[in-house]
């Protein structure tokens, strides 16, 4: 590089002839006309191009490495059983030339990544009320004693970049629309246009470009909120990057800051009320304000709040024998008179709603049991299993529903199962239920336990006292002295021989 300076210096600054020139480097005058025709400043070694054995198959390598970036890191070819490879195809190059070929092969791939793969983006602008953006992300919490992984939801207005985080156990519809309902009732409001990704929840099938077979659940959930969905392409977060961003600033600002909660609810609560508080907070950034006070601007332009879309997915469940319906590991116990029958099974967040016949037969508190390590469990109500009782009165005293009676109940049928037919009064106490209130007859019971007098008749007496509003609470009545009998009457059925031995007749 000195030596061209020299050259250029002398014939440009000092206008030395090219012939003293080509005299003092020893060098010819084409190769010294060649570097000043050329503006040449620094020497390059041009590397001429020589045929190797591995062209014929460069092709075939080159497709091998795009199909091992897409495996995980475990399952990757290393390049020498690529070699390996190579040579069962008739390759009989070296090893190191196929090394060097792949080293060549990542650092172009990296520096594509690095440059033209990142690609370039137009910054996005939302009008007032026009779009919201939804995603779900998995975070853990301490809840309940346990710390356990939870599924959130996001949802943010494009505009006022409102946000709203919950937490649920599941990724499923009825969690989906359940999060929807939140959001628009902490927005007050539903905006025009909801973005999403392909998720399972939404979207059946990805068909070409912008083609998407819709859940039906989903656009019944869309038509009851009037709102447009609109689907990002594959693979293509940045197209809804507000809430991307949303839930990668979320785990700093809640989620590593949360203490521990006794219950999924009290989560969500404390979630609500820090998201509006982060409002408060949080400039807007191309807005004068903070998000709050865009988000009371933009309130007018949002459709008045519906009422909540009913966000059920239905099931058909076939009753067993045993009264019981299975979902999700978990049985649950139904009305004896649908045994061996099907019935509609309505799944909502926190309950579970058994239909038949067009009526609501039942509902359970629904019961999500993320870890398989434990059997599934029964939830019984015992009142389901009257109608068999009844029948078989024998049933009671080893009913696995019975168990879980009200301890009152327990305490009196300890007392009936102890005579001869007391399982069969039993029944017919419990069975009061089914006509009056459960408090009404349970307080009976309680009552008739306090006075020691646990009879069946004692406790229809108190139950009909309670419901027709008598007191019950009478004092005991001491009878005055000129009523006391003088000689008590006793129990003696012979003097009624008489009457049959003679010829005197009661008539």
């Amino acid at each position: 590089m000195g030596f061209l300076s020299v050259i250029r210096r002398w014939a440009l600054r000092d206008k030395m002839p090219i012939r003293e020139i080509a005299r003092r480097t020893g060098l010819s005058r084409n190769t010294i006309k060649k570097y000043l025709r050329a503006g040449i400043t620094e020497p390059r070694f041009q590397t001429p191009a020589r045929p190797t054995k591995l062209d014929p198959y460069a092709e075939k390598l080159s497709g091998w490495l795009v199909t091992e970036q897409r495996k995980s890191r475990k399952d990757r070819r290393t390049a020498k059983q690529m070699h390996a490879d190579l040579v069962q195809l008739g390759y009989d190059g070296s090893y190191e030339r196929v090394a060097a070929f792949v080293r060549t092969w990542k650092g172009e791939r990296q520096r594509a990544q690095q440059t033209t793969d990142r690609g370039t983006f137009v910054p996005l602008v939302f009008q007032p009320g026009e779009a919201f953006q939804f995603d779900w992300s998995e975070d853990w919490a301490h809840v309940g004693g346990e710390r356990i992984k939870l599924q959130v939801a996001h949802i943010k207005l494009s505009h006022s970049r409102a946000f709203l985080v919950r937490a649920y156990l599941l990724q499923t519809h009825e969690m989906l629309f359940d999060a929807h309902w939140h959001g628009f009732r902490v927005f007050e409001g539903v905006p025009g246009r909801g973005i999403y990704d392909n998720m399972r929840t939404a979207v059946d099938r990805v068909g070409v470009g912008k083609k998407r077979d819709v859940n039906a659940r989903f656009m019944a959930m869309t038509s009851h909120y009037v709102f447009e969905p609109d689907f990002c392409n594959p693979a293509a977060g940045w197209e809804k990057g507000q809430v991307e961003k949303n839930v990668r600033d979320a785990r700093h600002r809640l989620w590593q800051l949360m203490p521990a909660f006794p219950d999924l609810d009290a989560l969500n609560l404390w979630l609500e009320e820090r998201c509006k508080a982060l409002w408060a907070e949080t400039a807007h950034g191309s807005l004068p304000g903070s998000i709050a006070d865009v988000w009371e601007a933009e309130k007018p332009a949002l459709m008045p709040l519906p009422t909540a879309f009913d966000g059920y997915v239905e099931h058909s469940k076939r009753v067993s024998p045993t009264c019981l319906i299975t979902f999700e590991r978990n049985r649950y116990s139904v009305p004896a008179s649908f045994a061996n029958r099907p019935v509609s099974l309505h799944i909502y967040p926190e309950r579970l709603v058994i239909v038949a016949e067009g009526h609501v037969v039942c509902e359970h508190q629904r019961i999500i049991e993320r870890s398989h390590r434990h059997p599934g469990r029964v939830i019984y109500d015992w009142r389901h299993y009257l109608a068999v009782v009844q029948r078989k009165p024998g049933a009671l005293r080893n009913g696995a529903p019975f168990v879980e009676m009200p301890e009152a109940f327990r305490q009196l049928q300890d007392h009936m199962l102890r005579k001869p037919g007391g399982d069969r009064e039993m029944v017919e106490i419990l069975s009061l239920v089914l006509h009056h209130e459960d408090q009404a007859v349970l307080c009976a019971v309680e009552m008739a336990l306090e006075a020691g007098v646990p009879t069946k008749t004692h406790v229809l007496n108190l139950l009909h006292r309670l419901v027709d509003g008598t007191p019950t609470d009478q004092p005991d009545v001491t009878p005055p002295t000129r009523l006391v009998l003088s000689k008590e009457p006793e129990a003696n059925v012979a003097r009624y021989d008489g009457l049959r031995g003679g010829t005197r007749h009661a008539s």
